[in-house]
């Protein structure tokens, strides 16, 4: 094969170096800066602040291949992956860029000389679309004379009109399709009446394989479109639907017939689904791509999401329950389930994942860096969700036998959510096959109400079952040298699938108190089973700890039996060190702001620690400076840390501080720091200071009247915080192109000339705004019982301008009621009343608004002397100024 994609994408790269481009690295898919996005899920993504003015490029001419991921908000084609053979979560996306140096000229000619000459397609398979409006373009491919004038079309904007957003730069674009035959057709996607053609929805057979867009204009927020002073190029070509193109030129003409392939039968998936294949060998159940079409569709949905979640991971994500490592997840869990519909039930992801590695490594040089990586994220993920995954099928498949055709309950649906991780639309897909739908409504309902009953996520996860620890059952705390041992269990309650508690004679988990969490980690049965421990707690004397069972049943955890412990070390260390660090910050508040401060609660996890005190008002930056500083010299004294039990009485009369909401017996553990900390405390702590590492003070604040809160990192969270901040730093500096205390002076001058324009800006809005309304009507004034009633007509004035000018018709008249309406184009409205103070006791800005928006087709409302609306209907506009005068008459007769 001649064109693989590997070759593909490698000559479009250099191509456009030859052409002057400077070639860029992808992107992570993590769009940096950027709120507004999940995941990058256009090549535009990083060069957004270019287009916004923001930033200026290094470089006027660009090309990329960005790695893209669609699969949340507004693109979304996670439901019809792998059901055809061209959606996708995880592509490629070619891009090209001018930033305000060549233009439609050089981008149309260029790009036909790569997809021509490069890549050798007939121009006789090739079609144009410009915008109806863009006779600039249009004229370009007639004088080029490659295409003959019936295969050069205008469409509208809704194919050819690329916007940013509702507001922002955007412009027309230039589309170049390829017909793949008539054997690409399937007319069972097409809408009645209609037949393949460019831009027909569902069309398979002309798709596109290149998309210039040419950003030559600002829409602003009325709608109006302005010339943007300089005019930017943005392309992008999907890279897998180009090597499914070419790749079915080059089967044909070996074949001697044409070859339609989908971007699934492309090289580079080809490559992933063999190794799916072979992974149903290793597991004892070989099966072959194209032998079975339902089982092709979980073939293509894996090797589709293994390229997504490798490169997630590879980005730094994890597989969690929020936003990206939710995504995560939802992916790894699916590509599981697909792998049981081909009949593969061990580990499908690691193989599969690896051979991603493999194939795109050289591409993306961050799959090498983190292969081990990929493979440890998706060998654990696959053992914690295949050991459940059975029960949820079984629950399913029960289900399904005792109600033929009938509608899935939200109820059960929420269950297989709740207890066993599936995401609703695994359940969706898997009942899909049975044709029964789910119901969603009663889904989200119970969804809901599981969040109204509390949002501490961790704590509603852990809900303890009953138990019955009968009189005299205690349980001893053996961890603060050790993570494992072994103990046999005294009391255990809940039952498979719901949370399970289990009491054992000694633990090496700390449960949760003087602010400190309780341990995660793992307890096992003689019988293999494990319960996967998500918190320790203390009750009436013992240690409680409350999990979900991920292998075996909650009998192998009954009274008796013996279990081994081990608690998870890396969580505990973290935690271990937040904690030590309290009792420092402890010390230092008091020694820096005086005796009066005492501790009023705290929480100490493994990522950071929070500490609240007693303390009227803020604590100044310069105390906060010294109190930082004094906790890292202790720290760096590396002072040892000793525990002793001794007398409550005792320890108080040596000076021995308590912790906030601890209770105390007659004997206490003592902590000792060098010769500064003495506390009563009951958890884990390191050996001596210097473990801390570091301390980084991120915040002060108050929480309540004399309470403050102080939180901060430590260890090698203060590290990475100050790496990110330092990185934050390095690229502030990069854009003001200068380091340091020069980046500090250069930022002011920015300001200030910033300052400088606004304010010209605004006089030159005010002034404009003096003579708005262009060759609008001008006001109309009436008398109504004695009163001003002034309406004015506006062409294209926005809804600020429109209160400048309201104001300025209420001084002029004195005493009136004003009302404007502005045509803002594309048949969107924009209303505003303004009433003098004199007359707001009579009649109500709000009140005329809300009778007069429903004309135009909108809503609005305000104050008694302002108020607004918008609309959606301008032709109604002289309507609704119209009924201002009678709603006047009405107020005043």
């Amino acid at each position: 094969m001649r064109w693989t994609t590997a070759k593909i994408r490698q000559s479009f790269l250099d191509f456009f170096a030859a052409h002057g481009h400077t070639i860029v690295p992808s992107a992570s898919l993590i769009p940096k800066g950027d709120p507004t996005l999940l995941f990058t899920n256009a090549g535009m993504v990083q060069f957004k602040d270019y287009f916004l003015g923001v930033r200026s490029p290094q470089h006027l001419r660009v090309a990329d291949c960005q790695k893209c991921l669609r699969i949340s908000g507004k693109h979304n084609d996670l439901e019809a992956v792998g059901r055809d053979t061209y959606h996708h979560t995880f592509f490629e996306m070619l891009g090209n860029w001018s930033f305000g140096d060549y233009y439609k000229q050089e981008a149309i000619r260029w790009h036909w000389e790569l997809i021509t000459k490069v890549w050798e397609i007939d121009p006789k398979l090739l079609y144009a679309t410009v915008h109806k409006d863009d006779k600039e373009a249009e004229d370009i491919w007639l004088k080029m004379g490659v295409l003959p004038r019936e295969r050069i079309l205008r469409f509208g904007d809704k194919d050819n009109f690329w916007e940013m957003g509702e507001t922002g730069p955007c412009g027309p674009n230039s589309e170049i399709s390829i017909d793949r035959g008539e054997g690409a057709c399937n007319p069972e996607k097409n809408h009645p009446g209609q037949k393949c053609f460019v831009n027909v929805d569902g069309c398979e057979r002309f798709i596109e394989i290149g998309n210039l867009v040419f950003i030559q204009y600002n829409r602003d927020a009325s709608g109006a479109l302005m010339p943007l002073a300089k005019k930017h190029v943005d392309t992008g070509t999907g890279l897998e639907r180009v090597a499914a193109a070419l790749q079915s030129i080059e089967e044909s003409k070996r074949l001697g017939k044409q070859v339609i392939l989908g971007n699934y039968d492309i090289d580079l998936f080809q490559t992933i689904i063999r190794q799916v294949e072979l992974r149903g060998e290793i597991y004892g159940q070989p099966v072959k791509y194209g032998a079975d079409a339902e089982k092709d569709i979980s073939f293509r949905a894996i090797a589709d999401h293994a390229r997504a979640i490798s490169f997630l991971i590879a980005d730094g994500i994890k597989p969690g329950n929020t936003d990206r490592e939710y995504v995560l997840r939802r992916l790894m869990r699916r590509a599981i389930r697909h792998g049981r519909r081909i009949g593969i039930h061990g580990d499908i992801l690691q193989g599969v994942c690896g051979i991603v590695v493999e194939a795109m490594g050289d591409a993306y040089p961050e799959l090498r860096e983190k292969a081990g990586e990929i493979g440890e994220v998706t060998a654990a993920e696959s053992f914690r969700f295949d050991q459940t995954l059975d029960r949820g099928l079984e629950l399913i498949a029960g289900w399904l036998e005792r109600n033929h055709g009938r509608r899935f309950p939200g109820e059960l649906a929420f269950r297989l959510h709740d207890t066993y991780g599936f995401p609703l639309d695994l359940t969706q897909d898997v009942l899909r096959e049975h044709h029964v739908d789910v119901d969603v409504a009663g889904f989200n309902r119970l969804m809901d109400e599981q969040k109204e009953r509390g949002r501490a996520a961790r704590k509603d996860d852990a809900v303890a079952p009953e138990i019955s620890l009968g009189a005299g059952t205690a349980s001893r705390f053996v961890g603060y040298r050790s993570y494992e041992g072994e103990s046999e269990v005294l009391a255990a309650g809940g039952k498979d699938g719901e949370h399970v508690a289990v009491v054992v004679a000694e633990t090496p988990f700390y449960p949760e108190g003087g602010g400190q969490v309780g341990d995660r980690g793992v307890i096992e049965a003689a019988s293999g089973a494990i319960l996967e421990v998500s918190d320790t707690r203390k009750a009436e004397g013992s240690i409680v700890h409350v999990g979900r069972i991920i292998h075996g049943e909650a009998g192998d955890f009954a009274r008796g039996a013996r279990v081994k412990l081990k608690v998870d070390r890396i969580r505990r260390d973290a935690a271990m060190l937040n904690h030590s660090a309290t009792h420092i910050l402890h010390y230092a508040l008091r020694d820096i702001l005086g005796n009066t401060v005492h501790q009023a609660g705290s929480l100490v996890d493994p990522d950071k620690l929070r500490f609240d005190f007693a303390h009227q008002g803020p604590v100044k930056d310069d105390a906060l400076a010294t109190i930082e500083e004094e906790i890292n010299a202790r720290i760096r004294e590396n002072a040892e840390v000793t525990t002793e039990e001794m007398a409550y009485d005792d320890a108080i009369k040596a000076g021995a501080l308590a912790f906030f909401g601890d209770k105390y017996g007659d004997r206490v553990r003592v902590v000792r720091m060098g010769d500064f900390s003495v506390e009563l405390c009951g958890g884990t702590h390191i050996s001596r200071t210097g473990d801390v590492g570091v301390f980084k003070l991120e915040a002060e604040s108050g929480v309540a009247a004399g309470v403050r809160r102080i939180e901060a990192v430590t260890g090698q969270g203060a590290l990475e915080t100050i790496r990110k901040r330092e990185k934050i730093l390095e690229e502030i500096g990069a854009q003001l192109g200068a380091r340091d205390g020069a980046a500090i002076e250069r930022l002011e001058k920015l300001l200030a000339r910033e300052k400088e324009l606004e304010k010209k800006l605004r006089a030159m809005e005010q002034k404009l705004a003096a003579g708005a309304g262009g060759a609008a009507a001008e006001e109309e004034v009436r008398q109504i019982s004695g009163v001003k009633v002034v309406t004015r007509k506006l062409d294209g004035v926005d809804p600020r301008t429109m209160r400048e000018m309201a104001d300025r018709m209420r001084q002029k008249h004195g005493s009136a009621v004003v009302a404007l309406g502005s045509d803002l184009g594309e048949g969107k409205v924009a209303l505003l009343v303004a009433v003098t103070p004199d007359l707001t006791a009579k009649i109500k800005a709000g009140d005329i608004i809300k009778n007069i928006a429903p004309i135009v087709g909108g809503t609005g409302g305000g104050r008694p002397d302002l108020a607004q609306a918008g609309g959606r209907d301008a032709s109604k506009l002289d309507e609704a100024l119209a009924k201002v005068a009678a709603l006047a008459a009405l107020a005043f007769r």
